[in-house]
């Protein structure tokens, strides 16, 4: 009973963290990297379907809807033409998150899924945190550390524990810190 309701808690953090962001991405005040939002979105989407299959039961659902929401976001960031500003180097951050895509097929292990596109939605932090860098009031700290909350009682919500079931929102939840870190460090210093 208890893991249904650390997955509610955490579906409606999902909603309380992108419902802002949206309305702040329409209000053009927050600009993201649409390479990233495809990265994790497509990553997110994935690692749903493997973490059902490792068990993960209830504490998948977040990451499920999460998933769905990331690649609006992806879709509003390219109409919205959000960040034009995209480098050679955030190719390669794309290009590597997509050619882990098919190893992980061809592995077909939850595990060595979980594992690759947790390391590819890692990757997916590259653009974002080269632009956060740059523009540091570009990006929504708000946001972010409702989705270290968010992780944190996704993993309190799993029905069963695993490195399948627990390193995304353990590794996304710490990506996050990290992200915010930079951004105060370069508010401050700008």
């Amino acid at each position: 009973m208890y893991k249904e309701i650390f997955s509610a808690i955490a579906i409606a953090l999902t909603f309380i963290a992108f419902f802002p962001y949206i309305r702040s991405i329409l209000q053009n005040k927050t600009k993201p990297h649409v390479f990233s939002w495809i990265i994790w979105g497509t990553t997110t989407f994935i690692v749903f379907f493997a973490q059902l299959k490792g068990n993960a039961g209830v504490g998948a659902w977040p990451i499920g809807f999460s998933a769905i929401i990331t690649l609006y976001i992806a879709a509003l960031a390219y109409l919205k033409k959000s960040d034009d500003s995209i480098t050679k180097m955030d190719w390669v951050f794309l290009s590597l998150a997509m050619t882990s895509l098919p190893i992980w097929y061809m592995t077909s292990d939850p595990l060595w899924a979980v594992v690759i596109l947790t390391t590819v939605d890692i990757l997916g932090f590259g653009p974002t945190f080269r632009k956060a860098y740059a523009s540091p009031y570009e990006e929504n700290l708000v946001f972010f550390t409702i989705f270290i909350v968010r992780n944190v009682i996704v993993m309190m919500a799993l029905e069963h524990y695993s490195l399948t079931t627990v390193l995304f929102p353990a590794a996304i939840a710490a990506a996050c810190l990290l992200l915010i870190l930079v951004i105060a460090f370069r508010r401050r210093t700008l």
